[in-house]
């Protein structure tokens, strides 16, 4: 064809990133071919230069497949229930833990402000929430994160230290995980509420809930949670917001163990009631045995696998393998979802709770596809579920061997999120979550999905590049 014939034949166009650019060449009759293009690192010189820096890099691609082996590899096994200043690392007397990043009580939320008060009231330290607060406030209580005592816990995350919690030893490698046990939905301490009907419910779960579970789990020889996490995956769950299949499976395993632990019939017929009539009982289990089988990554030099994605109400923090003990942290956002009845996005808090350690581990948002009821929950329609499962894959190291998705013919869940693949696409994790209540005192007021701020990612690209570009 002559250059001179070419502006003779009718014009096509393929539009590139602006979306605005091809609803005008539509607009006026033109077919057009719309590209969702994107510059790499969302355009930032510096961190495009990281990417071209580390792009290929065999040392890096070495240490992302040990750390994502490591994972797969593991056996997290539910072994014993524990009173927190027995069997949690470092845990003291004047010790709370709380979810996401290192945070001080000038900068706490609501809702982690109501849960610090429960606790403090649970514990006998305190009357109310003055006296939590004035107490709180004295130096005395020295605050950490659940990560850093081999922890987790959702939403607020609060673990005191005369809180019974679940004992999750990775049988591959040794180390153990901690968390408290699910208290059900509604004005819960998770959730910030600290009256009278929050701290009578953590009195029962300490005094009969625990010692029922510990007999049974000590009788069972342990219980092996992947296989439970697997087959709940196949029957509708994705085991961050929707547990009813875990639940119910967990439920089965313990019911024979609980009935030779020889307890009273009266805290027998509770203790079964309690843990069926809680649909997110088994959200407690995956937890610990997400954080068990990716903390065994921490320390892999030059992975840049993320192995936590944890928030306080505030702030939201990441830590990356290749980078251990540092966290990664940008402002909490504001989940977007669905509401329960009367409440408005003026209630909502930003995303808290070290739930995302699920996601982190190709769970949760990660394996939505898994769980296309969770819309009814969360918002959205099935195909979004399925879509999210599907970019997830675009920023992981590869593939859970344990975990598969039937609707994309049972391939393994997206696992190890590879910060470099998170800047290279500009595609930020996905999250689903509760939202809580602004407010403490308040609890739940709805569900949603939200994702991390861009800024965990970029500052751990930089302190990667400082660390390992020399």
């Amino acid at each position: 064809m002559a250059i001179g014939d070419l502006w003779k034949a009718p014009l096509k166009a393929v539009n590139l990133g602006n979306r605005g650019f091809y609803d005008d060449l539509v607009g006026i009759g033109v077919p057009t071919v719309d590209l969702d293009w994107k510059p790499p690192a969302r355009g930032d010189a510096r961190l495009i230069g990281i990417l071209d820096r580390f792009s290929g890099d065999a040392g890096i691609g070495a240490a992302n497949r040990e750390a994502l082996e490591r994972v797969n590899a593991s056996r997290p096994v539910l072994i014993d229930v524990g009173i927190a200043r027995d069997v949690v690392p470092g845990m003291t007397e004047d010790t709370l833990l709380h979810a996401g990043p290192p945070i001080t009580w000038d900068r706490m939320s609501g809702p982690l402000r109501g849960a610090v008060a429960g606790a403090l009231i649970f514990e006998g330290r305190a009357k109310d929430f003055a006296g939590a607060e004035k107490l709180a406030t004295s130096g005395r209580i020295k605050f950490d994160p659940c990560h850093e005592h081999h922890a987790v816990g959702p939403m607020a995350g609060l673990i005191s230290p005369s809180m019974p919690v679940f004992v999750v030893e990775n049988r591959t490698h040794g180390n153990r995980s901690y968390a408290t046990m699910n208290e059900g939905l509604g004005k819960v301490l998770r959730y910030g509420a600290y009256g009278e009907e929050v701290i009578s419910r953590l009195c029962w779960m300490r005094d009969v809930l625990a010692p029922a579970m510990k007999k049974a789990i000590l009788i069972s020889g342990g219980i092996e949670l992947k296989p439970l996490i697997a087959q709940a995956l196949h029957m509708g769950d994705e085991v961050h917001n929707r547990n009813k299949a875990g639940t119910s499976l967990l439920l089965r395993v313990l019911l024979p163990f609980l009935l030779k632990a020889g307890l009273p019939q009266k805290d027998l017929f509770e203790v079964a009631g309690f843990v069926n009539s809680n649909d997110h009982f088994f959200l407690n289990l995956s937890m610990p045995a997400a954080k068990a089988m990716l903390e065994c990554a921490e320390g892999i030099e030059r992975s840049t696998m993320v192995t936590v994605m944890a928030r306080n109400g505030t702030d939201f923090g990441i830590k990356v393998a290749g980078l251990p003990g540092k966290w990664f942290t940008g402002p909490a956002g504001i989940i977007q979802g669905l509401l329960f009845p009367g409440f408005t996005e003026a209630d909502k808090n930003p995303d808290i709770g070290d739930s995302a350690i699920t996601e982190t581990a190709g769970l949760g948002g990660f394996s939505m596809a898994s769980a296309l009821a969770i819309v009814q929950f969360v918002g959205g329609e099935p195909a979004d579920a399925v879509e999210f499962s599907r970019k997830m894959y675009e920023i992981t190291v590869g593939e859970s061997s344990s975990f598969s998705i039937p609707i994309l013919d049972f391939r393994g869940s997206p696992t190890g999120i590879d910060i470099l693949k998170v800047a290279e696409t500009g595609i930020l994790p996905q999250i689903n979550t509760g939202i809580a209540h602004r407010e403490a005192g308040i609890g739940q007021v709805g569900a949603g999905l939200v994702n991390p701020p861009w800024e965990c990612f970029r500052s751990a690209l930089l302190a990667f590049e400082e660390k390992y570009a020399r």
